[in-house]
């Protein structure tokens, strides 16, 4: 009985804690979509960049393929001493009720869009050291990730979510960003038809991979607003009234989010492949 009580305090204080975008699996996922997608070049120039994973310095965390990349700054957070400073470069939320500007939250690049552009040019630049490159392929990899999580980009003050409790489900003991960082990640991407991670057509990607980085946080500002809020709030967030301390995502609700979550995956690697090959096949 000891036994299983200290599991389920395990178990409860995981779910406790605040939730990063798609989770290691989503973030893994839309790397393999990216990889598939880039030019041959780009993967080459990858593999190279790859070499220099021990000048990263974090044998904890290890980067031995894009996959691994994209989750390397989420598994660093272990070490907050050596990278709090950049903890805000993770999410860019405003509230879904005012409008939106995508300047805002910003300041001197402390937010998602601006370290997609800041790691975007550190790793086209040829003359930086390859550790520094690597280490921007990893900031870039998971920053298009966290970019397509409606939850960083979109908020009631309530940090993206994470201080409203949900059910997911039936399910108790999680908050609102933690459902769609992982169950309904996972739970998306395992049943999509066809599967996520293949090769797209010309077609699919000219429909997919569109805008540019500020056109990608307010998609994503859209979805808090229209899917996430209203339908955990089973109302206009924006109507008035205070905000439910507790929601649940009911299974028409899961139901109902599982294609916008699928295209949003899918958009985050198809737009990374282009950054990437944008940045390593020249």
């Amino acid at each position: 009985m000891r036994w299983i009580a200290l599991m389920l305090a395990a178990m409860a204080a995981l779910m406790a804690r605040p939730a990063f975008a798609w989770g290691e699996f989503g973030h893994h996922s839309t790397a393999s979509i990216a990889w598939v997608n880039v030019s041959p070049e780009t993967r080459k120039a990858v593999r190279e960049l790859l070499r220099s994973e021990q000048g990263l310095g974090t044998p904890y965390c290890r980067v031995r393929s894009l996959e691994e990349a994209s989750y390397w700054p989420d598994c660093i957070r272990r070490e907050g001493w050596r990278w709090a400073y950049s903890f805000a470069w993770h999410y860019q939320t405003m509230n879904v009720c005012r409008p939106y500007d995508p300047r805002a939250n910003c300041s001197g690049g402390n937010c998602v869009t601006g370290q997609i552009e800041r790691n975007r040019r550190i790793l086209a630049d040829k003359s930086l050291p390859a550790a520094q490159r690597l280490e921007a392929l990893a900031w870039l990899t998971h920053f298009v990730g966290d970019l397509h999580m409606p939850l960083h980009s979109g908020d009631k003050d309530d940090r993206g979510g994470n201080d409203v409790a949900a059910k997911y489900g039936i399910a108790p003991g999680r908050n609102l960003h933690a459902i769609w960082d992982g169950p309904m990640a996972e739970r998306g991407i395992t049943s999509a038809v066809p599967p996520l991670i293949r090769r797209y057509t010309p077609e699919e990607r000219a429909a997919l991979d569109t805008g540019e980085v500020a056109d990608w946080g307010r998609e994503s500002w859209e979805l808090a607003r229209g899917l996430v809020y209203a339908k955990a709030f089973d109302r206009d967030p924006c109507a008035g009234g205070e905000a439910p301390k507790e929601v649940v995502w009911s299974d028409e609700d899961i139901e109902a989010s599982l294609p916008t979550l699928r295209q949003r995956i899918s958009q985050a690697g198809l737009r990374l492949a282009r950054l990437l090959d944008g940045a390593l096949s020249k």
